[in-house]
């Protein structure tokens, strides 16, 4: 699995007008299952994601994780996250898991950050999303299982 990680103030998801889903502080995490990603790629990346020590500390150092904040995780499917461009000007996305399969898979990543006792936000897999942020540094890292 890919994922896109931005430390947020703030982050909101919203689907035909309606806000589904939403967070203060914490972290925005666009993810994108590959394929052959399997259950174990999901619940890896989901069990490092939080432990990345990417907040602030009392000396201003980016010492803490979003486990020792209490921050919460907005999480947002994002199948162009798989976007080859090595040729042309279209990018190609057939690296991405089929849909049946992405969606498992991000439910089960979203649902695998929440039994860490993280409170979870999460997009509408498949959907027209417009994401809003608050960028907190800004600091952006990308990771892959």
């Amino acid at each position: 699995m890919r994922a896109l990680i931005q430390r947020v103030g703030s982050a909101s998801v919203t689907v035909n007008d309606r806000m589904i889903g939403e967070i203060g502080p914490g972290l925005l995490i666009l993810v994108c299952a590959m394929q052959g990603d399997d259950d174990s790629a999901a619940k890896k990346l989901a069990k490092r994601i939080p432990k990345l020590r990417i907040f602030r500390d009392d000396a201003g150092k980016m010492n803490r994780s979003l486990l020792d904040t209490g921050g919460s995780a907005l999480v947002v499917s994002q199948f162009t996250l798989a976007a080859d461009t090595s040729r042309g000007n279209r990018p190609g996305f057939s690296a991405a898991a089929p849909p049946r399969d992405g969606a498992r898979l991000y439910q089960l990543f979203a649902d695998a950050l929440a039994a860490q006792d993280i409170p979870v936000a999460t997009g509408e897999f498949g959907a027209d999303m417009a994401v809003a942020l608050v960028n907190d540094g800004p600091v952006t890292i990308w990771m892959e299982s």
